[in-house]
């Protein structure tokens, strides 16, 4: 029984390491890391325990500061044309399929924006003027790597100071992305997705 503990303890720290999504790899690291030091304290190997506690720590560390919304990322306004656009949307572009199955990739764009997270590329909004301060997503994708962190509660903070202080999804995105509209206080209104920002 104890060496199952210990099993399902690895078998997780190494599912971890499978994981796109960086919150994802350090939750399931820290569950795994802590029924490893359990496992480890039982069977009274203590640098073992140690270790995992440690990592347990680090990785709790972490998470607290990918939770932090403003520190870590910066927005850039593109144009459509511009190189690190056009590679962001082509090498994603499988990623971006299965949460917007009808994204027009040849559609024209009036507002692109960029969220960076320590320089690299975390997120991409692209939009048309729907009129004074209104923005029309035709895409809000977030890179795998920072889907679950706090890029769409900065990128709504910081679309104000744009101009922008409404948004309006007219897409068919996914049933995720619903979910993340919904989520993130975007009301259906005649059959679109409207949020207001303050």
């Amino acid at each position: 029984m104890i060496e199952l503990i210990g099993y399902l303890g690895s078998a997780l720290v190494v599912l971890s390491m499978l994981m796109s999504s960086v919150v994802k790899l350090r939750v399931i690291n820290t569950i795994g890391s802590g029924i490893f030091a359990a496992y480890a304290l039982m069977i009274h190997s203590y640098p073992t325990a140690l270790m995992n506690f440690c990592l347990v720590g680090i990785n709790i560390w972490n998470l607290i500061k990918l939770r932090q919304k403003d520190q870590r990322y910066e927005l850039v306004e593109e144009v459509q044309g511009n190189g690190l656009l056009d590679y962001l949307l082509s090498y994603y572009r499988e990623d971006i399929k299965k949460y917007f199955p009808a994204f027009p990739e040849d559609a024209g764009m009036d507002r692109a924006y960029i969220v960076c997270c320590s320089g690299n590329p975390a997120g991409v909004l692209l939009g048309t003027d729907g009129g004074p301060g209104i923005l029309r997503v035709s895409l809000d994708y977030s890179t795998p790597t920072y889907r679950d962190c706090s890029i769409g509660a900065y990128l709504y903070a910081k679309l104000p100071s744009r101009g922008i202080h409404t948004l309006v999804f007219t897409g068919d995105g996914s049933q995720e992305h619903t979910a993340y509209l919904t989520k993130m206080g975007f009301a259906k209104e005649n059959g679109v997705y409207i949020k207001h920002l303050d």
